[in-house]
């Protein structure tokens, strides 16, 4: 039951932890419990919190191979046309079409090709910037770049009550459970 009456428009709420093991523990507890609309907030790389907040796999691998290839044909292509249709110049007596000269390019452009587009997707996926975000509104919020742990139940999730959600939370030994404002 999804009651954000009581929250006068509350975006959920969330617990402050004091270690990664605790918010990892917390993490694994509350999905457990059923619930799905979670966030986790830590200064530091929790191993497993992704999972454990059910977050799902991105295709970053496969975005970075497919710009990887693009980025070779891009820079192979670019020679070809640049050295055998629009600009053949016979030097030596060498074949205007020469592999081997072109790898060197085609090897820069293919790393080029997938550095940027792998950057492009993670702030695309990532829907980056994000100048404001609900969280930032709890005071507290301010410590989980420097020592703190946080986790927050977001008030759309199906399970979402605030009581109910508040004293699950407060099961899971949080320093303080703060209520998010939209």
């Amino acid at each position: 039951m999804n009651d954000t009456s009581t929250g006068h428009g509350a975006h959920g709420l969330m617990a402050e932890f004091e270690t990664p093991d605790e918010l990892l523990s917390a993490a694994h507890k509350t999905y457990g419990k059923g619930y799905r609309q979670l966030d986790a907030y830590s200064p530091l790389p929790v191993h497993g919190l992704g999972a454990a907040i059910g977050f799902p796999q991105t295709n970053i691998a496969v975005i970075s191979f497919v710009c990887a290839i693009i980025g070779g044909l891009v820079g192979f292509g670019l020679q070809y046309w640049v050295h055998v249709i629009e600009y053949p110049i016979n030097i030596g007596g060498r074949p205007h079409f020469s592999g081997p000269m072109f790898i060197p390019v085609a090897f820069e452009t293919t790393i080029l090709f997938a550095a940027v587009g792998t950057v492009i997707a993670l702030i695309l996926l990532n829907r980056l910037p994000q100048p404001y975000h609900p969280v930032f509104n709890v005071p507290e919020f301010e410590r989980a770049s420097q020592d703190r742990f946080f986790l927050c139940v977001e008030s759309s999730d199906p399970q979402y009550e605030t009581e109910g959600t508040r004293s699950f939370l407060q099961s899971l030994g949080p320093v303080k459970v703060s209520e998010v404002e939209a």
